[in-house]
């Protein structure tokens, strides 16, 4: 299937965004052979900063592929956010349907139509302390599996550099370096005939973020931590542990 026209919203938010970002930091960009030139695809993205979707965004727009990114349906519907949303062609995912395949379907339609889905698989803003992927969300695994169109694992790092997570200011001085690296696609096929079930999900989310977690290795030049930040663990035991601490106290204040 052909590619689709870049269009005059793309064009006009890149006349926007893009002169900033090169002042802004410099680019080590790598394997955009890797981007397929024709036909829908899915990129896996690294996310840990809030300045990475406009500075992958820059990458992958240089390919002449375009992301379209997934957002909340809400943004679509009112003034210019709205307006720049639809005519961008980003994809809104409508959170309240109670069909998980069925929320992701406007992303399932674009990769069929052709289009390029960039997806943040970890949902949210990296919390492993080092600012390797954490684990990953099943979406990118669903589209994936019901369209089963390439993957293609990307890792960035740098724009955290210049707006760490959570960070309320830039560190402008001295200028940052964007890296990203797309990796080669990620052999999924092994999967394709089998029933998609939460298991089943979970396993090809964690295959994808390995992906995208090697690519960042060599980014980076070090080995990601054996074990994957799992922010769900992470406050199970933070409740657990603030439960015995309220318990000891109380247990504490009847002996006295």
């Amino acid at each position: 299937m052909p590619r689709r026209r870049i269009g005059f919203w793309y064009r006009f938010a890149a006349v926007l965004v893009k002169p900033p970002l090169m002042v802004l930091i410099k680019r080590d960009w790598r394997g955009m052979e890797n981007i397929p030139a024709e036909g829908g695809f899915i990129t896996a993205v690294n996310h840990n900063s809030h300045v990475d979707p406009f500075a992958y965004a820059h990458y992958q727009y240089n390919t002449g592929r375009v992301p379209r990114f997934l957002a909340k349906a809400g943004l679509f519907k009112k003034g210019f956010v709205g307006a720049a949303m639809r005519g961008t062609g980003q994809i809104p995912v409508y959170r309240e349907s109670t069909d998980a395949l069925s929320a992701f379907r406007a992303a399932i339609d674009a990769v069929e139509r052709g289009e390029c889905v960039a997806f943040y698989p970890e949902g949210t803003l990296t919390r492993d302390p080092d600012g390797w992927p954490m684990t990953g969300k099943t979406g990118a695994a669903r589209v994936a599996l019901q369209t089963r169109c390439p993957v293609i694992p990307v890792a960035q790092w740098g724009a955290n550099e210049l707006l760490p997570p959570y960070a309320k200011k830039p560190d402008i001085l001295p200028r940052k370096t964007h890296r990203v690296l797309a990796g080669p696609p990620v052999d999924l096929s092994r999967y394709y005939d089998r029933e998609m079930s939460p298991d089943l999900l979970k396993e090809v989310t964690e295959v994808i973020m390995a992906a995208v977690t090697a690519q960042l290795e060599l980014i980076r030049g070090e080995k990601a931590p054996e074990k994957v930040y799992d922010p769900r663990e992470v406050r199970i035991a933070q409740r657990r542990k603030a439960a015995a601490k309220s318990k000891a106290q109380q247990e504490e204040g009847q002996g006295t």
